[in-house]
């Protein structure tokens, strides 16, 4: 007998994607965050939502989705683990060959997997994707192709890159096992991951608007101990930057240093100016920088928005290479 219909051929077939959802006492948003998912025009997904032992609705409002849909599975943990134990706990219940993380307060827009994953897919020699959010990556064209030294050059020599949360990225399930996944290392566990991963790994920068990222009261960023979590991870920067890892030549890494010891400079003079004095000492404390370095580095930072960014030999911004995703005319995009 031959078994027919979206329900039950899914059982019998592992899907491509795996979308992670923890949550903690987000019974005012998760019903949105669910139905932006189940709303994706891209449709091989599972979506697997795990609680970390909410004290409201959250359960409740999940289990109800998930009665309905059997792409969704509900897991709740017998203690509370704490945010990046969780993902990483979702992470090992998945079962796709993609893992996209998606916050139980955030929204996808619809066509959030459909632009990522075929993106990703066509590019096998990326480790993981990253999306800026709201915004658009400077100096070129999306998709990018970036080495590890890219990377770096980006988050240290031009406008950034590490900023992003777990929400911007979708991840090889491989890959991202191989590297051990999330570190357990507080609330910018996310950062930690970047700094470690681009490191040796090439990145795919992709288009940003693919999801909306919610600001409300309940989140870490907008608690009082945000500012002096900051400080306590601010030692990654510099640590990684005199790394034997670093994929930076001597001269990028000199004034990478010089960047990097401005923004944490500044960032201890705001706080002061802010009369925040304990964050400010909890930066000097934390940042790695000895006085030596100080008096070497703290220098105005010298920043170049386009480093970073794939060029060919006569130095232009390298198009994406759309036949990959488009039937071909038959023509190649030189001739």
């Amino acid at each position: 007998m031959k078994l027919t219909g979206p329900e039950t051929e899914y059982q019998f077939k592992m899907p491509l994607v795996s979308v992670l959802m923890t949550a903690y006492n987000r019974e005012a948003f998760i019903a949105d965050a669910i139905q932006s998912v189940l709303a994706q025009t891209f449709t091989d997904f599972e979506l697997i939502v795990v609680d970390d032992g909410s004290k409201d609705r959250t359960v409740e409002i999940a289990h109800r989705y998930a009665s309905r849909d059997r792409r969704i599975r509900v897991f709740v943990n017998e203690r509370n683990l704490g945010d990046y134990p969780n993902r990483n706990r979702a992470a090992s219940l998945a079962s796709g060959t993609f893992l996209k993380y998606h916050d139980s307060d955030d929204l996808l827009y619809p066509h959030c997997l459909a632009v990522m994953v075929p993106l990703l897919a066509a590019h096998p020699q990326a480790s993981f994707a990253l999306s800026p959010g709201a915004r658009e990556w400077m100096g070129g064209p999306c998709p990018m192709l970036l080495s590890p030294r890219m990377c770096y050059q980006r988050e240290f020599l031009g406008g950034g890159m590490f900023h992003v949360g777990p929400a911007c990225a979708l991840f090889r399930a491989e890959a991202f096992r191989r590297l051990g996944m999330f570190p357990e290392a507080g609330p910018h566990s996310d950062g930690a991951f970047w700094m470690n991963a681009c490191a040796t790994e090439n990145v795919l920068l992709i288009p940003g608007n693919l999801f909306w990222y919610r600001v409300h009261r309940g989140q870490h960023l907008q608690s009082s101990g945000a500012a002096r979590d900051g400080a306590l991870a601010s030692h990654r920067y510099w640590a990684a930057l005199n790394s034997l890892g670093c994929p930076l030549e001597a001269e990028e890494r000199e004034l990478a240093k010089r960047n990097c010891a401005w923004n944490i400079g500044r960032t201890i003079l705001n706080h002061v100016k802010s009369r925040q004095f304990g964050v400010a000492w909890a930066y000097l404390q934390h940042a790695g920088i000895k006085p030596a370095e100080w008096l070497r580095y703290f220098r105005r930072q010298r920043r170049d928005m386009s480093a970073g960014t794939p060029r060919d030999a006569n130095g232009e911004f390298i198009a994406p290479d759309w036949t990959v995703f488009a039937p071909t005319s038959g023509l190649s995009k030189h001739e």
